[in-house]
């Protein structure tokens, strides 16, 4: 790849030129999130050049999926970790609203 077949950034670059026009139609606040599209594409462009006999168009699909699957997961993790921040000051109380025995000091 490189001299007689185009690379996985040239074809990134060529099909963000082909939806130029699509990106000038959306509301100004929608062409960050489009451009943010192909910069997480351009992100996994080494695994995308990679796995070369496949369709590129299907690596760049791929690409962002992989992108957008890793933000969806450090969200989660930040909100599992406030949600457990918040846990501790609530007291000895149990998923259920019962206390346990064994925070009561009971056996």
């Amino acid at each position: 790849m490189g001299r007689t077949n185009p690379t996985y950034r040239d074809f990134l670059r060529r099909l963000e030129d082909d939806w130029r026009p699509f990106r000038r139609g959306l509301r100004r606040r929608h062409q960050d999130d489009f451009d943010r599209l192909f910069e997480r594409a351009r992100g996994h462009a080494d695994a995308a050049g990679y796995a070369n006999g496949t369709d590129p168009e299907f690596a760049f699909l791929l690409s962002v999926l992989l992108a957008q699957e890793r933000e969806l997961r450090e969200l989660r993790e930040r909100v599992d970790e406030s949600e457990s921040g918040d846990e501790t000051g609530r007291g000895d109380e149990s998923a259920d609203g019962g206390f346990t025995a064994e925070r009561s000091g009971r056996d």
